[in-house]
């Protein structure tokens, strides 16, 4: 049985075949627990992109259900996946994104579950990074410059990809990453950001990498290729003229 899976080292979207997959399960043997008979399940995979060829292992406690699907857990999981190699569950991202986004974006996949507090406010930090490199606008404070592009977006003037929907979920995770960048006036008030919380907002991330620079991209691309197609096509009809130029110029065979 196969499955599909995309390689979090190159993003190559893939089916996992047995040759490159290994599943093991060890039985935990504690005696008499509230989790019942539990086991470590570890899985590997092997990316079969030849540009690649890079390894991913989880780890994850599971209930004794009896082996692990292939590929799957259907049920019995106990807590969360572990991600070992790569340390996150962090998604490629193209080079033509800027780097300290990309690296920001990195570092908050990685504090995720150790400290969603401190990943919130890189997220809130990537988000400004974005803003200023694919829009122009750049001010002392996020919320003006939140303030600027939806001023932008209402005049029309806003890159292809801004939406108001994604502006104001943009606003909503300042007002998140504020925590870790800033104190209360009340320093007893907590305000908890939990693994969860953080990881919807790295996928909030993610959606603009895609909504943003990858569809530019590809737009690019896109536009790219038609222009090299059509100054082919033009460069193959001047040859074609000056060919048929030439035919009737040259002087019949045996002619004096």
């Amino acid at each position: 049985m196969a499955f599909k899976w995309s390689c979090p080292h190159c993003g190559v979207l893939q089916t996992v075949v047995e040759t490159k997959l290994d599943v093991k399960a060890h039985s935990i043997k504690v005696g008499n627990s509230a989790e019942g008979d539990v086991s470590i399940v570890m899985q590997a995979v092997g990316c079969s992109n030849s540009e690649c060829d890079r390894i991913t292992v989880e780890a994850w406690l599971n209930q004794n259900y009896g082996y692990p699907s292939y590929g799957l857990v259907s049920h019995g999981l106990i807590g969360s996946k572990i991600s070992i190699q790569p340390r996150s569950n962090v998604k490629y991202q193209p080079d033509y994104i800027p780097a300290p986004i990309r690296e920001d974006y990195i570092e908050a996949c990685l504090i995720r579950n150790d400290s969603p507090k401190a990943a919130a406010t890189l997220v809130r930090r990537c988000l400004q990074g974005m803003i200023r490199d694919f829009t122009g606008i750049t001010k002392s404070r996020l919320i003006d410059e939140i303030g600027a592009l939806r001023s932008s977006l209402d005049d029309g003037k806003a890159p292809d990809g801004v939406t108001h929907d994604s502006l104001e979920a943009i606003d909503a995770v300042r007002g998140i990453g504020n925590i870790g960048a800033h104190m209360e006036k009340d320093i007893n008030l907590i305000v908890d950001v939990d693994p969860d919380e953080a990881q919807a907002l790295i996928e909030l991330v993610e959606m603009l990498f895609e909504e943003w620079y990858i569809a530019r991209h590809k737009r690019q691309m896109r536009l790219a290729g038609i222009a090299a197609m059509a100054a082919s096509k033009k460069n193959d009809l001047a040859e074609q003229k000056l060919a048929a130029a030439a035919s009737t110029a040259a002087p019949e065979e045996g002619a004096s």
